[in-house]
């Protein structure tokens, strides 16, 4: 079972960014901040040795990988991340369940703590 779901054009996006940035993978993390509370916090990693235990890694269909921080995962059960393009720009579109509420942009979440958990079958 997989902590999250990536589109097909999310896919292609993650292998757009990691080719343009020589990155094994497009990391994604929660951290404090940000209008609502929390917000997302996107990175590269090029190196292997910087994936830590915990995280979750989500491949690619080309071997790169979507990776979450250990950390960050009792957030993202069931998460779907897209990647969208219109006339306003492109970006991953994240719908995230576990969010109680949002800013206008959609970097910014808020959670209610009380009801995140991680599933008994991701405990280790």
């Amino acid at each position: 079972m997989s902590i999250c779901t990536l589109t097909e054009a999310a896919k292609q996006q993650i292998d757009t960014i990691c080719k343009e940035n020589n990155a094994i993978g497009v990391t994604l993390n929660m951290k404090g901040g940000g209008c609502a509370g929390f917000e997302y916090d996107w990175g590269t990693i090029s190196d292997a040795r910087d994936i830590e235990a915990g995280d979750e890694i989500v491949s690619t269909d080309k071997g790169n990988n979507f990776i979450i921080g250990a950390h960050s995962i009792m957030f993202m059960v069931g998460t779907v991340v897209d990647y969208k393009k219109d006339i306003m720009g492109s970006m991953f579109d994240i719908k995230n369940p576990n969010a109680q509420s949002s800013c206008g942009c959609g970097v910014s979440v808020n959670f209610d703590m009380d009801k995140l958990a991680i599933p008994l079958e991701m405990e280790q």
